[in-house]
């Protein structure tokens, strides 16, 4: 089979599904993209087995027809060195040998049959279907991705659980310490459902989904979800498992709410964070009516630092600890000017909710347990 395609077009639908491939495969077909030409068409997988990223999309011109296996690394350093101008593959299955033509030059490297490349997953009974813009779910997945475990004792916190109920998709993700609820409400749905993204599918979401309002095919059942955007369609299998009641964990009661200018508290922390003790990162905030004092202190080494940051506050006066990486992860991933962190007490986690929203259709809830001081 012979195919004609820009050096430019192939070389960034392969590094966008090579991200799916492992360093340390099990498999040695899966070292390989899978080469599918289908009349004008041209289809490439890449596969570690529980993750699958395929593409599809039209060549300059193409005969014959065939599926074969090329090795991914040789294919993607040789492709780099070109600049933007038509290559020819000559592929011949039946002599296991790849011609790539340029310009001024010719390649040449083996390929193998691709019989043995593993079969993409589909889906059975139970399919759930939601269809969701690009960057509504690229915004679901960022904002939460940071804050799932990685503790592998506990695999249903390592990913991201995404919950569709009472007309909202939600994005919600844990580690015990932080939590973040994500929800959207111009997801379109037919029926509720619930599912867990494993931590690499949502890290190759989150690095490849365009940021615009194309949108975005998810479908899943109880092992294995199928999301298509664009050219690409990412598989992967699911985590299977319960995932922890979040909601239990959200204060319904916080009667202290502190309002606070979310990039001058955010500069402040990282300042006194070098401060903190190296052990614990414990950042202690002393909130009074219209400021804040963030301070630490190491006694190991005498240092200690205290600085004030002007705030509106209603409650009583009140002092709390965080862990000082924590806390600045949590407000980095807030985008708005302001923060309203509602506490309770010192021993009682605090919520993050930005004062104001990118767009109507987003709801942002933040959550960090404190440190005893």
């Amino acid at each position: 089979m012979n195919f004609i395609v820009s050096s430019r077009q192939i070389l960034n639908h392969l590094q966008t599904v090579s991200r799916v491939i492992s360093s340390k495969n099990t498999m040695a077909i899966l070292d390989n993209f899978l080469f599918d030409l289908n009349d004008n068409k041209l289809t490439i997988t890449a596969s570690d087995v529980e993750t699958t990223m395929v593409t599809t999309f039209d060549v300059d011109s193409a005969s014959g027809s065939g599926v074969v296996a090329l090795g991914a690394k040789r294919l993607i350093d040789t492709l780099k060195g070109f600049p933007e101008q038509p290559l020819t593959f000559n592929i011949d299955d039946k002599a296991n040998k790849t011609v790539i033509v340029s310009e001024n030059g010719k390649y040449e490297m083996p390929c193998v049959s691709g019989e043995d490349f593993p079969q993409v997953q589909s889906l059975q009974d139970g399919v759930c279907n939601v269809e969701i813009t690009a960057d509504a779910l690229l915004q679901g997945v960022t904002k939460t991705l940071f804050a799932a475990s990685v503790d592998e004792f506990r695999p249903v916190m390592t990913g991201i659980f995404i919950e569709l109920v009472e007309g909202k998709a939600k994005f919600v993700a844990t580690d015990a310490h932080k939590l973040v609820c994500y929800s959207r409400a111009d997801a379109k749905f037919e029926s509720d459902g619930s599912f867990i993204l494993p931590p690499k599918p949502a890290g190759l979401l989150k690095n490849i989904l365009p940021k615009d309002d194309s949108m975005v095919t998810m479908s899943f059942d109880k092992k294995n979800a199928v999301i298509k955007f664009n050219e690409y369609t990412l598989v992967c299998r699911l985590i299977e498992g319960n995932y922890p009641n979040y909601q239990a964990v959200i204060p319904t009661d916080a009667p202290r709410k502190l309002t606070v200018d979310r990039a001058n508290l955010c500069d402040c922390l990282r300042r006194v964070e070098v401060f903190s003790n190296q052990a614990n990162n414990l950042i202690k905030l002393s909130i009074m009516a219209n400021q804040m004092v963030v301070s630490a202190q190491d006694i190991d080494f005498s240092v200690s630092a205290s600085e004030r940051v002007r705030c509106q506050y209603e409650g009583e006066d009140m002092e709390i600890g965080f862990k000082s990486s924590y806390l600045i992860e949590i407000l980095s991933n807030l985008n708005c000017s302001e923060v309203v962190i509602n506490l309770s007490n010192s021993d009682k986690a605090g919520t993050f909710i930005p004062l104001d929203k990118s767009t109507a259709d987003e709801d942002v809830l933040m959550l960090l347990c404190p440190m005893q001081l």
